[in-house]
């Protein structure tokens, strides 16, 4: 008996020739609809998927392989004799080989005026059934999902008559993984409509696919790679592949910048942590004020701006090496500046504005991971609590809400000092909150910048007045904090005995 070929596919790439191939092989083809079409233009003899059920297509189209002749002849075990008597009887033949690619449900939803009934339309039922079918049964059965994987298959069978154990094996393995892709899109599209959707439901399906293979992780013995929809939103212009390192620290970047939208920004990082900030009329002098904070650390760091990148700013921070510059566009001379340098690498983002809060994922041990909504919460003055006798001046109130945008992006324990428009001195990732606080004194004092009348962020509370005490000494005359430590009223007595303005959020920023 020859052996059959079920084709049933939306992609069409390469269909025509692999099925050639399978013919040439001594395949009878079976297909259905639009498939079954391009074949018999191409010349091939196809039997319909009606011809093998006897049963007609039905409902538009929503019901053709549903049937036992289908699914009997991919599952039925070959080396089982009981099996075989049953197929037997019931007039079922094998199906050798399954080609399916299924509905295009991800182009679909993609479309910004796409309906829930061209959505639902989209769901293919009959595909997904097959596929898993056939991978099920993958001993005997070839199933193909991808026209990536025609020449090998085309390959095996015209040289040793069959594919191998190990190729059906594989391409088992990627239909359950396409499949369970295709039912998380439909999951989380569905769950998208819903009045309240749930967040972290019982289980959890999150649709990824692969964007790019990276050369490696944090570390050159990490093997890495990039999934999901970073591309729609990134550009590279020019500079050497993005690294694992790279990537973090775009996101890190992106982030900060979205805090701020009214003035020209430059925000300088390194290992995702802020060397420096300024806000300015022009991007340029933004530069100044940024890379005066630290002129040390944002060596390899990377730069992010939110307005279009200008000639002035471009010559400026070419006297520095930098990994990454981001921004929304390049001018053409900037453009042509930076280009000179060979490595550097150039990204334009679309990324400028806040977005609807993203969640955050983490593995851990076992297995496991953990889920939170990200940290993008927009600031809110109005829930801002003067905790001291003095309240701060306007001056200082545009001052704490410059630092407060910037200490939720630094690791903690975090503490800024900050003008209005501009960081005086970082201080990042300490075991303890004062000792932050000395790091972005020591930093400031590199600079030559007087801290005299700035303020100080912390993105949690002062566990002890010590650090507010550092501050004050150091020159600071405003604090913001979350407040809720059981020490607050000591802190409170502490600046209120150095004439600080305090500030409590009621909301911290913990960034491990």
């Amino acid at each position: 008996m020859p052996k059959r070929a079920l084709l049933s596919v939306s992609d069409k790439t390469g269909l025509v020739d692999f099925a050639k191939s399978l013919v040439s092989a001594g395949y009878e083809l079976i297909s259905t609809g639009g498939t079954s079409k391009a074949l018999r233009d191409a010349g091939l003899t196809v039997a319909d998927i009606s011809d093998i059920t006897n049963f007609p297509e039905m409902m538009d189209g929503r019901v053709k392989t549903l049937h036992p002749k289908v699914h009997g002849g991919l599952l039925f075990l070959r080396d089982n004799e009981e099996h075989r008597k049953q197929a037997a009887t019931h007039g079922i033949e094998p199906i050798d080989l399954v080609v399916v690619n299924l509905y295009p449900f991800e182009q679909t939803i993609a479309k910004p005026d796409v309906t829930l009934e061209h959505a639902i339309e989209n769901i293919d039922i009959g595909g997904p059934s097959m596929l898993r079918s056939a991978a099920k049964n993958y001993r005997s059965v070839t199933v193909i999902t991808d026209p990536a994987d025609y020449a090998i298959v085309a390959e095996e069978i015209s040289t040793k008559g069959d594919t191998t154990l190990s190729t059906r094996e594989r391409l088992a393995a990627k239909v359950f993984r396409t499949t369970g892709y295709y039912d998380a899109l439909i999951a989380k599209y569905l769950a998208s409509r819903l009045p309240e959707p749930e967040v972290f439901p019982e289980t959890f399906a999150l649709p990824l696919r692969r964007a790019q293979a990276l050369r490696y992780g944090e570390n050159p013995h990490q093997a890495a790679a990039l999934y999901g929809g970073f591309p729609r939103h990134f550009q590279q212009l020019h500079g050497k592949e993005l690294s694992y390192n790279n990537l973090i620290d775009i996101n890190a970047a992106v982030r900060l910048i979205r805090e701020f939208t009214e003035l020209p920004t430059v925000a300088i990082l390194k290992h995702t942590n802020p060397c420096g900030l300024g806000s300015s009329a022009t991007l340029a002098e933004a530069w100044d004020k940024a890379y005066a904070t630290d002129k040390q650390a944002p060596f390899g760091g990377i730069i992010v701006v939110n307005r279009p990148l200008d000639l002035a700013t471009a010559q400026l921070i070419a006297e520095i090496f930098s990994e990454v510059i981001i921004a929304p566009a390049f001018d053409p001379d900037a453009l042509a500046l930076l280009t000179k340098k060979k490595n550097l690498r150039l990204m334009i983002n679309s990324e400028t504005s806040a977005p609807a809060p993203e969640l955050e994922i983490r593995s851990a041990v076992g297995n496991s991971f953990l889920i939170q909504r990200g940290d993008a919460d927009t600031v809110s003055t109005a829930d801002w609590k003067v905790v001291t006798k003095r309240p701060p001046t306007e001056a200082e109130r545009a001052a704490l809400l410059f630092g407060w945008r910037v200490v939720k992006h630094v690791k903690s324990n975090a503490i800024v000092y900050a003008a209005h428009d501009r960081t005086l001195g970082v201080g990042a990732g300490q075991m303890s909150r004062v000792a932050s606080s000395r790091i972005a004194i020591w930093k400031a004092s590199e600079g030559n910048l007087d801290l005299k009348g700035s303020i100080v962020a912390s993105d949690a509370f002062f566990p002890f007045p010590d650090g507010l005490i550092a501050a004050a000494e150091a020159g600071a005359t405003a604090a913001i904090q979350p407040g809720g430590s059981v020490s607050d009223a000591k802190v409170i007595e502490a600046a209120d005995e150095r004439g600080i303005a305090m500030i409590f959020t009621g909301q911290r920023h913990f960034r491990h």
